[in-house]
């Protein structure tokens, strides 16, 4: 089970992929956990997530945890399904709470009420690849399920 979990073909590809979502993620749940990167810290995510947005505070802190450690996760290869799943779930629900009533497109222009979903898409896609084939190339994922295989 472990290993179906964790095992991963020595593609250099999904590590790019898991190397590039993790860097991207992880701002984003830095300024939700820590305040980095002018966010609110974890108090004022939650609050804002709780009261404002009115989501239950264990899906808020499971969409916190998956965009802060699951991030990380991703940028080192451990667990990357585990995170490539929370962090995909949790930008699909962002996207679908908020962003698909301004339409696709980013607001590069600043002309519309928000931004659309495309960067969602995106990461959702990515995530799923993720899910789909593991951490890749110098991921911890491939030492540890080597490691069980007795490799």
């Amino acid at each position: 089970m472990l290993n179906k979990l964790l095992g991963t073909k020595d593609e250099i590809s999904t590590t790019i992929l898991r190397l590039t979502l993790g860097l991207v993620i992880f701002p984003h749940g830095a300024q939700k956990l820590l305040g980095w990167f002018g966010g609110y810290g974890f108090t004022g995510t939650m609050q804002h997530f709780t009261e404002t947005m009115g989501i239950p505070y264990l899906f808020a802190l499971l969409a916190v945890l998956a965009e802060s450690f699951g991030a990380l996760g991703l940028i080192v290869g451990l667990g990357t399904r585990i995170a490539a799943l929370g962090v995909g779930a949790t930008i699909g629900v962002a996207a679908l709470m908020v962003h698909i009533p301004y339409g696709f497109f980013m607001n590069w222009s600043g002309s519309q009420a928000g931004e659309g979903f495309e960067y969602h898409l995106l990461v959702v896609g990515m995530a799923l690849s993720l899910v789909i084939r593991g951490g890749g190339k110098w991921s911890l994922d491939r030492i540890l399920a080597s490691r069980s295989m007795g490799h």
